[in-house]
């Protein structure tokens, strides 16, 4: 993968979701899931395999069936906005499964987006979603604030409907 291909440097920076590098907005949302193996495998499964996506009326258009290092996807958003990125990270292990993509010439936004699942030791199961970005296109910069606040909305969206697939038939979660 050559960095050249972003549209930013910190390729790869969003395995810390607290990181924001200079001039970007920063994103953090964390949503509770539910509780237990079956819930954190359901959710891993999800995110992995473009459902979270897919559920959220999101178009999907990638290179692979799972998320992946170097695995090319375009998200279209109402239809319109065709958004190309690049997965720059993925990771699975016993308590932890995410990924993150980052962004390609055309995509309205610069910068990097996380959705990493993880089980506490309590098995507690969680959604985080982190980014950081600045405006790449005149829309974006046009949107100012409401376009952030749109990135939340997305962001808290995103636990919604990953809650709903990761408990679906769980009792209890």
């Amino acid at each position: 993968m050559s960095s050249a291909d972003f549209t930013y440097d910190h390729v790869g920076a969003s395995r810390d979701p607290d990181y924001c590098p200079p001039g970007f907005h920063h994103l953090r949302e964390r949503t509770r899931l539910g509780e237990g193996e079956k819930v954190f495998r359901q959710a891993a499964d999800a995110l992995f395999g473009w459902e979270m996506h897919r559920e959220m009326g999101v178009g999907v258009d990638a290179s692979a069936e799972r998320a992946a290092s170097d695995v090319d996807v375009t998200v279209t958003l109402a239809g319109v906005v065709r958004a190309p990125c690049r997965v720059v990270w993925a990771e699975e292990e016993y308590r932890r499964a995410g990924w993150a993509y980052g962004t390609l010439a055309g995509h309205p936004e610069s910068g990097e987006e996380a959705f990493v699942v993880h089980r506490t030791g309590d098995g507690t199961v969680w959604l985080t979603v982190s980014a950081f970005s600045r405006p790449a296109r005149w829309y974006a910069r046009a949107g100012g604030p409401a376009t952030r606040t749109l990135q939340h909305a997305y962001a808290r969206r995103c636990g919604r409907v990953l809650r709903r697939l990761a408990t679906r038939g769980v009792t209890d979660a």
